[in-house]
């Protein structure tokens, strides 16, 4: 399964818990800041992505989508979060 992540780098305050978590090493912080002063988190090496999620699970401001595709052709699905909305 590959995984796609989105990141709304304006909602995203650079806590580094997503590129701490990331187990195949997808994120990184950006160089650059945001409207808020913070250097948001950004997708490095989507390649790597494997849509497991746990980015987007640890993320305190939601800042983060996860999307899987299979190898079958379906359209990609969105990662759930459970317990939070």
């Amino acid at each position: 399964m590959k995984g796609v992540i989105k990141i709304n780098g304006e909602h995203c305050k650079g806590c580094r818990y997503c590129t701490e978590a990331c187990p195949a090493g997808v994120i990184a912080l950006s160089a650059d800041f945001n409207r808020s002063g913070y250097f948001p988190a950004i997708g490095k090496h989507p390649e790597k992505c494997t849509g497991c999620a746990i980015c987007a699970h640890m993320c305190p401001e939601l800042a983060i989508e996860v999307y899987r595709h299979n190898n079958h052709g379906e359209k990609p699905r969105a990662a759930q979060r459970k317990g939070r909305k």
